[in-house]
């Protein structure tokens, strides 16, 4: 009789299996385009320094390491520029942007001179991910440029479709 029993469960357990419903539900996930850059550091100086033995100063830090993140679509660009919003200025005495270029390492990171009326190129990447370069920077050194102490801003703008 105990057999009897287990057997009576057991079918009626594989019945309520049998009218089990089945249905389909949708999930959405919104992955937008995204962008962002970060610097190792957020200024940089040239020392003073002999133009006859040292025409191109390096500045202090020598180098800035340039971390680039982008979520983009397929086969889309990714680019960094920089400008500079004057020239360097020490009162009212103004030397030009363009005597500060730099170098750079890193995939698709460029070498470049620094403008004050254009932006220039500092990368350019093909599709979503994360690169990271240096900017060395220079200092076109002359014995003619008049004494003071100068300076500019510069804007990065990281700009993906």
């Amino acid at each position: 009789m105990h057999s009897k029993l287990v057997t009576s469960a057991f079918i009626a357990l594989a019945a309520a299996v049998l009218d089990a419903q089945r249905g389909t539900g949708l999930v959405v996930v919104n992955v937008p385009t995204q962008a962002r850059v970060s610097f190792s550091a957020t200024s940089l100086t040239f020392p003073d320094a002999d133009p006859t033995a040292t025409p191109l100063v390096a500045s202090i830090p020598a180098g800035i390491t340039i971390t680039v993140r982008g979520r983009v679509l397929p086969n889309s660009q990714v680019t960094l520029t920089v400008q500079s919003t004057d020239d360097l200025r020490s009162g009212v005495t103004v030397l030009p942007a363009a005597l500060v270029t730099w170098t750079a390492t890193g995939s698709g990171f460029t070498n470049g001179t620094l403008s004050r009326s254009a932006p220039q190129l500092v990368g350019r990447w093909t599709g979503s991910g994360l690169r990271t370069g240096t900017q060395n920077f220079r200092f076109e050194n002359r014995w003619t440029h008049p004494v003071g102490t100068y300076s500019a801003t510069l804007v990065y703008t990281l700009a993906s479709p």
